[in-house]
């Protein structure tokens, strides 16, 4: 159980008494050096399985962790959310405690946030309204009422979205509406848990027989109120061990603190203290510039900063790049990606990492522009699929008939019986000649059995029965298998994953950090988030900005500050800092120079056009349009046939948008076809004979041999 242990993480694995705080950089292996702890106590007997609560803060964190342990045979541990844990113990205790069936749980608080605050006589927007329930559930988890609510704002210099005032009277209305309907929402799970734990010490002590050691993941996300229900669970006991970064701390806004993780020596004295700084993730370049981007922090979490080892070879220099402006990034960083999907990266190692969602359209657009096909974090969920839960049905019968099964003659080993069995699904060796939703459902049925063969590399002489109850313990977790494509994901949705390549664009001042990073503290946090997308890049980074929003506008943008010092040229740590001697690269090439005429205007009204689909209509959204509605459906049917021809859905040969663009504008030549924005050099050659054939009134052939 300790082999392959560094010499940090074996002496995590032995300390299996008393608290032991866990330093762990970025890549460090401190998942493998929890389980491979937990494990060990468990197989030298020192630790009962049953009595073991280990805590982390997502369902994917939670289901990852639990899977590893059933592989290093302590399968009987229980690896929680906080959220989960508490929610198990008040549905057991409830009767009990209270009486009665537990109230329901809400699954989304925003539908009753918005009939509070109409009581109240406030009109909230979608974005206000979203806002608003954001800090209701800060609120919460820093245990402050609604009547306390504008003096808490005040005293943690917090910018509410509306008067403090206000919010709170919206808050004392929602709480109001929940005890009115007998429901309950997330930040209630753990506020009862709490209340029955402080007022029935029988129920506590019962508890506490149960659970004897804790483990407690990402110990630096969490909040007062968490950190009050650890302590309940603990009573006067200290076999605790937590683990955290406190440079990784970057939920402040929902409550989350790193005091609880910096202070923790100060309140057990005699903890043991590890810190974990090797590296296994990032290229030595990489974890360069991770540590020269922490090297300029201040604050308190600055102090107890973690300098990283790098313990892989040598890779590729991060790559600076600015550009003219956000449509010529967008379009730059579409060009990197295809160039390394072309030399051998898979498009699911591939991440484009931006500060907030509404930075994504673009990158769709130039993704589908290019031909790459993409996945949105944060879509919908892959175990809520319907393709995916017949597959687990299909699944599940296979394993209950067993040699009964016709479907499973012939097949030997658990990838062959997943495959047999997903064939009647619809799976099939190649990827299907279809597009859209075919191929959407192949991919998920693909996903599935690559997972069966991770599975059986993990674990030799599995059974279809052990697939279906590891599938159905990361469906309970939300633990999705990765579907190939390349990630669009926010900074913040990012954390605990890795990529072989990502791309941080957007970095100039007003993003990176925020605009409403005003204090001292908050901007140290957008450092600290910046610091999370360095370091989920294992070989390839590329960091970049643009000097303006639209094209042909005022190139008045500044990179952002975090990257002075660290991009060459850019102050007294120059290139050094970075880990090299690179250069900053000037992105644009055809597209980006087209641009640089002037700003884009609509071509109805008259006015400059900023977001990215007008520009490539040239018109505002709600402007007539003159589309020629039966040449659009001829070019829709043609781009059919084309992404059927490829096996590629259809908006890897042209967007929806570029589609009315062109039947907006019928161009009758390959110039003007090729002005219009998603009609690149590649795509000229390889469709452009087609479309103007369509657009001169003929059917379109077949493309060029490459087509």
């Amino acid at each position: 159980m300790l082999d392959g242990l560094d010499p940090e993480q074996r002496e995590v694995a032995l300390a299996l008494s008393g608290p032991v705080c866990v330093l762990a950089g970025a890549g460090t292996g401190k998942t493998r050096a929890l389980t491979h702890r937990i494990a060990y106590g468990v197989r030298a007997g020192i630790l009962q399985p049953a009595s073991v609560l280990a805590v982390t803060f997502t369902n994917r964190a939670a289901g990852e962790m639990r899977g590893r342990l059933r592989q290093l045979g302590a399968g009987g541990v229980q690896a929680r959310t906080f959220h989960s844990a508490a929610l198990r113990q008040l549905q057991f205790f409830w009767p009990k405690a209270v009486g009665g069936d537990l109230p329901r749980l809400l699954e989304r608080k925003v539908q009753l946030v918005a009939e509070a605050a109409a009581r109240c006589r406030v009109r909230l927007d979608r974005n206000e309204l979203r806002d608003v329930t954001g800090e209701i559930e800060w609120a919460k988890v820093t245990q402050t009422v609604p009547a306390d609510y504008p003096a808490a704002v005040a005293k943690s210099a917090r910018d509410a979205p509306r008067d403090p005032a206000e919010i709170g009277q919206i808050y004392a209305m929602y709480e109001q509406l929940k005890r009115d309907r007998s429901v309950i929402d997330f930040e209630d799970v753990l506020l009862l848990t709490v209340g029955i734990l402080q007022d029935r010490h029988d129920i506590a002590d019962q508890i506490r027989r149960q659970y004897q050691h804790f483990v407690v993941d990402e110990y630096q996300d969490v909040s007062p109120l968490q950190q009050r229900l650890l302590d309940l669970w603990l009573g006067d006991r200290d076999n605790l061990c937590v683990v955290g970064d406190a440079s990784q701390t970057i939920y402040s806004f929902t409550g989350a603190t790193p005091d609880h993780l910096l202070n923790f020596r100060t309140r057990h004295p005699d903890a043991t203290v590890v810190k974990l700084v090797r590296d296994y993730r990032s290229t030595p370049q990489v974890v360069h510039l991770a540590n020269g981007l922490l090297s300029q922090a201040r604050g308190r979490a600055a102090e107890h900063r973690l300098e990283l080892i790098s313990q892989r070879g040598p890779g590729p220099e991060p790559v600076y790049t600015e550009y003219t402006d956000e449509p010529t990034e967008a379009e730059g960083t579409a060009r990197r990606i295809r160039d390394l999907i072309a030399a051998g990266v898979p498009a699911g190692e591939i991440a484009v990492l931006y500060r907030i969602n509404a930075q994504s359209e673009v990158y769709e657009q130039a993704l589908a522009d290019a031909g790459v096909p993409y996945q949105l974090r944060g879509a919908e969920r892959f175990f809520e699929r319907q393709e995916v839960r017949e597959a687990l049905a299909a699944l599940r019968g296979a394993a209950r008939f067993g040699a009964n099964d016709s479907l499973l003659d012939g097949a030997e080993d658990l990838p062959a019986q997943t495959r047999a069995v997903l064939s009647g699904r619809g799976w099939t060796g190649e990827p299907p000649a279809g597009s859209g939703a075919v191929r959407d459902r192949w991919e998920s049925l693909a996903a599935l059995v690559r997972l069966a063969e991770d599975f059986a590399r993990a674990k030799p002489g599995a059974t279809l029965s052990d697939l279906v109850g590891e599938l159905d313990e990361r469906a309970a977790a939300q633990h999705a298998p990765t579907v190939q494509g390349v990630t669009l994901a926010s900074l913040h949705a990012a954390k605990g994953l890795e990529w072989d390549a990502v791309f941080l664009v957007g970095l100039t001042e007003g993003m990176m950090p925020i605009t409403y990073a005003k204090t001292d503290e908050q901007v140290e946090e957008e450092r600290r988030l910046l610091y999370v997308g360095v370091t989920r890049a294992r070989l390839h980074l590329t960091l970049s900005w643009a000097l303006s929003r639209s094209p042909g506008g005022r190139a008045s943008r500044r990179p952002s500050r975090f990257l002075t010092g660290l991009r060459p040229g850019s102050g007294a740590l120059g290139s050094a800092a970075a880990g090299g001697s690179g250069s900053i690269e000037r992105g644009g090439g055809a597209a980006g120079r087209r641009r640089q005429r002037g700003p884009v205007r609509c071509r109805v009204c008259g006015t400059t056009l900023t977001e990215a689909g007008a520009m490539k209509l040239m018109r505002c959204e709600d402007c007539p349009s003159d589309m020629d509605e039966g040449l659009y459906e001829r070019l829709r049917d043609w781009r059919s046939e084309q992404a059927r021809e490829l096996g590629q859905p259809a908006y890897c040969v042209f967007t929806d948008k570029t589609l009315m663009a062109i039947a907006e504008r019928v161009p009758a030549t390959g110039g003007e076809l090729s002005s219009i924005a998603g009609v690149g050099a590649r795509k000229l050659d390889r469709f452009g004979a087609d479309v103007l054939a369509i657009c001169a009134g003929g059917e379109g052939g077949a493309g060029d041999d490459e087509s």
